[in-house]
C-alpha cells in the first residue's frame, strides 16, 4: 500500500507537468490564433450563458438562443423580449436588444441588434506620439434575423441570417454571415444534444484609405488590405436536468468548442433554480490563458400576464480582470 501511494504520488507529479501535458494533450490549432477579423463577434451574449461559462447551446431555451445556437428559439412556449448589456474593457459598452416570437408551435422567429461602441480616441503618430489634435472613433453593429422549426417532437432545426459592419477611422468593414443550429431531445431523461455553427461567411477586407508618412516624409495612401476570414465557431453540446421538480431543478452541460482561429476548448456549466424564481449559475472555461471560471444568479417574477427575469454575470478574464453583464427578459 506505502509503495502505491508513492506511485500516485508521482504520477499525480507527472501529469501535472507542462511538458507533459503539452505531449498527452497537444495544442492543437494554436498556430491558428489570430487569424480572424471581427473579434467582436466572438463577445457572448446573455448574462444567463455567461454565468454558465458559455456552456449554452444544449440549453438554449430563451432568448439568448439568438446568439449561441437558432434552433433554441422554438425550445420555450412563451415569446420573449430581452435586453442585454456588457461592461467590456478600457470602458468599452456592449449592447444587444432582441425577442423571439412563436408563429404557432412548430414556427419560430427572432430578431436582434447589437451595437459596440467606445469613446472617440485620440489620434497618435510615430513624431506625434501626444497627439495630433484629430480623434477618430471605433465601433461594430451587427444585426440579423433567425427562424426555426420543430421538425419533430424531439428535432428543431434554425437558421439566421445576419449582417455585421466594423468601423475604424475611415475605414469600414461589413459582411453577411449565416449560423445554423440543431437542438435534439434523445429521449433518455431529460438529456439534449446540440450542434451550432457560426459566423460562417466569406472571407472579408475593409473599404476605404488612409494616408502615411515613410522614412522620406513622404505622404503614402493605402487602400488595399488583405481578407481574414470571420470567426467562426463549431459547438457541440449536451446537457441533462439530473434535479427536476417543481421547487428545485438542476441543469447540467458540457460544451466542446472548435474556432477557426484558436483551439479547441471545453465549457462546463450548471445552473439551478428554485421554485422558478431564483437562480445560482457556475461555469468553467478550459484552454484560455485568460479565461476560467463564472458566476450568475437570476430573478424570475410575474408581472401582469407574463413573467420579468433579470440576470447578472460576472466573469473573470485573469489579468485582463473582469467582466459584468445584465440582462433583462420580458416573458408573455
Amino acid at each position: 500500500m506505502k509503495y502505491l501511494k508513492t506511485i500516485v504520488i508521482i504520477s499525480i507529479l507527472l501529469l501535472s507537468s507542462q511538458t507533459v501535458q503539452a505531449q498527452l494533450f497537444p495544442n492543437l490549432g494554436g498556430q491558428r490564433v489570430g487569424t480572424s477579423t471581427a473579434q467582436f463577434l466572438k463577445i457572448g451574449i446573455g448574462a444567463r450563458a455567461m454565468g454558465m461559462g458559455e456552456s449554452f447551446v444544449a440549453i438554449a431555451n430563451d432568448a439568448e438562443a439568438l446568439y449561441w445556437n437558432p434552433a433554441g428559439i422554438c425550445q420555450f412556449d412563451n415569446n420573449d423580449y430581452f435586453f442585454s448589456h456588457t461592461d467590456w474593457f478600457i470602458d468599452i459598452k456592449i449592447d444587444y436588444a432582441g425577442m423571439v416570437l412563436h408563429l404557432n408551435p412548430v414556427n419560430s422567429i427572432g430578431i436582434f441588434f447589437t451595437v459596440l461602441s467606445t469613446e472617440d480616441m485620440m489620434e497618435t503618430t510615430e513624431f506625434q506620439p501626444l497627439g495630433t489634435g484629430r480623434y477618430f472613433s471605433y465601433g461594430d453593429l451587427l444585426a440579423g434575423i433567425s427562424y426555426a422549426r420543430n421538425m419533430t417532437d424531439k428535432f428543431s432545426f434554425g437558421f439566421t441570417a445576419k449582417y455585421f459592419q466594423e468601423t475604424l477611422a475611415e475605414l469600414t468593414m461589413s459582411s453577411f454571415l449565416f449560423d445554423l443550429g440543431t437542438y435534439y431531445k434523445t429521449g433518455w431523461k431529460t438529456t439534449r444534444f446540440a450542434v451550432s455553427v457560426t459566423n460562417f461567411g466569406p472571407e472579408i477586407s475593409p473599404s476605404g484609405h488612409f494616408y502615411y508618412k515613410n522614412l522620406n516624409n513622404e505622404q503614402i495612401k493605402v487602400n488595399k488590405f488583405q481578407e481574414f476570414s470571420p470567426p467562426i465557431m463549431f459547438r457541440i453540446g449536451i446537457a441533462a436536468d439530473p434535479i427536476n421538480s417543481k421547487l428545485h431543478k438542476l441543469s447540467t452541460s458540457v460544451q466542446l468548442n472548435h474556432p477557426n482561429d484558436n483551439t479547441e476548448n471545453l465549457n462546463i456549466g450548471a445552473e439551478y433554480w428554485w421554485n422558478n424564481i431564483f437562480a445560482l449559475r457556475a461555469g468553467y472555461i478550459t484552454g484560455r490563458v485568460e479565461r476560467d471560471i463564472s458566476f450568475g444568479l437570476g430573478i424570475n417574477v410575474p408581472v401582469y400576464q407574463g413573467r420579468f427575469r433579470f440576470d447578472y454575470s460576472i466573469s473573470n478574464f485573469g489579468r485582463l480582470g473582469y467582466v459584468n453583464q445584465f440582462t433583462m427578459h420580458i416573458i408573455f
